[in-house]
């Protein structure tokens, strides 16, 4: 099996008001975007084609949009440390980024 694409562990995923995990796992993988619980259960998946990410205009740095099959989700990433030794989460900026390049949208 290929290396992800992307990973973040620890991420906040929310829909509107309602937070679905507090430390879920965004990846990207074989050209599909997955949201999963901190279990690894699917939230919800997508080809990356499909999908629309970007920064919110209201939010702090480390959260993105993430728009999938219809649904929005707020994304919290980076918000906590890392345990030591270890490297911190990938903030929002380079998840939109690996969505686009996927996607093949640009670099």
């Amino acid at each position: 099996m290929a290396e992800p694409e992307f990973t973040a562990t620890g991420v906040r995923i929310g829909q509107g008001l309602r937070s679905l995990t507090r430390a879920g796992q965004v990846r990207i993988n074989d050209g599909r975007l997955e949201l999963l619980t901190s279990y690894g259960s699917e939230i919800d998946s997508a080809p990356v084609q499909a999908v629309r990410a970007s920064k919110p205009w209201f939010a702090a740095d480390g959260r993105a949009l993430a728009d999938l099959n219809g649904n929005r989700y707020l994304l919290t990433l980076g918000d906590h440390d890392p345990a030591p030794g270890e490297p911190g989460p990938p903030a929002a900026r380079r998840f939109i980024e690996a969505v686009r390049r996927a996607a093949g949208r640009g670099d």
